[in-house]
């Protein structure tokens, strides 16, 4: 005899690469829609000026890896490179402010890094243009 929670727990084995599939593509779309601020100031702010040294190169590494990442293509390659980005940007930008992210404004680097990573070792999981 199964229990409810036995139960439960197989019913949602059974969607998770749908759910990690449905994941990958918010985050990779999120991560494009920074680059697209620091590229274009779309949809909001003013963009970087070009060729810029690192916001304007962020923007345009953002935009790439967040569209591979988002239609599953080459996706663990692009999570990799995209979560130390990621890192660096972090102990860059954020971690010389104080240790804490909630402290620093860093929460979003550490997330999305750590987010990318999950994709690099659990695959990019459904809905995905590549079938490897």
């Amino acid at each position: 005899m199964m229990t409810a929670t036995a139960s439960l727990d197989t019913r949602l084995t059974a969607h998770s690469a749908s759910a990690l599939g449905v994941f990958r593509i918010l985050t990779g779309l999120m991560f494009t829609m920074h680059g697209t601020v620091k590229l274009f100031g779309w949809p909001t702010g003013s963009p970087a000026a070009m060729a810029a040294w690192p916001m304007w190169w962020a923007g345009v590494l953002e935009v790439i890896l967040g569209v591979l990442v988002a239609i599953g293509w080459y996706a663990r390659a692009a999570a990799f490179v995209a979560s130390g980005m990621m890192a660096v940007a972090y102990f860059w930008m954020h971690f010389p402010a104080g240790f804490w992210p909630v402290v620093n404004g860093g929460e979003t680097a550490v997330l999305y890094c750590f987010a990318f990573l999950l994709f690099v070792f659990h695959g990019p999981g459904a809905l995905r243009v590549s079938r490897r």
